[in-house]
């Protein structure tokens, strides 16, 4: 195992979810899933234990990614030791994983989007209904992260 990354988001039921599913499918397509563990979680508890929002389904599903059986988890301090790169969606996810971490010697907290040519937060759905440039972002993001790794 090579890299071991985290998705993190607010809840864990739209963005992060989707950025594991599509960071899985890209390592698959790329003959390389065996070097990865990839997983995701929220800084909040106000969905654990909740499946992934419908409408982020109906888009993983639109491009054949399956997310079944997912459920939302909260983040843990033992998550920095544990994985290489803990990547969250957005500025208020950063601040509150290393609220929740202690800081971050190790620099391993990073932003999706600062993989990209438009570094910035990661379009939210549950806000802007807007699940298109949300799956754009990530697509994008997890492309960009990648590239980063192999």
């Amino acid at each position: 195992m090579n890299y071991r990354i985290l998705f993190v988001c607010h809840g864990n039921i739209c963005r992060s979810p989707m950025a594991e599913f599509v960071m899985k499918e890209l390592v698959e397509k790329a003959g390389v899933a065996d070097r990865f563990l990839i997983e995701s979680a929220a800084t909040s508890t106000e969905e654990i234990g909740n499946p992934v929002y419908p409408p982020a389904q109906r888009k993983l599903a639109e491009h054949g990614i399956s997310c079944q059986g997912k459920t939302a988890r909260q983040m843990r301090r033992s998550d920095y030791e544990k994985y290489d790169l803990l990547v969250g969606m957005d500025r208020w996810n950063i601040r509150n994983m290393r609220n929740m971490c202690g800081g971050d010697p190790q620099g391993k907290i990073v932003m999706l989007m600062d993989y990209t040519a438009r570094p910035g937060d990661v379009a939210d759905p549950w806000y802007t209904g807007d699940f298109e440039a949300t799956w754009q972002d990530v697509w994008e993001g997890c492309q960009g992260l990648l590239e980063a790794c192999i």
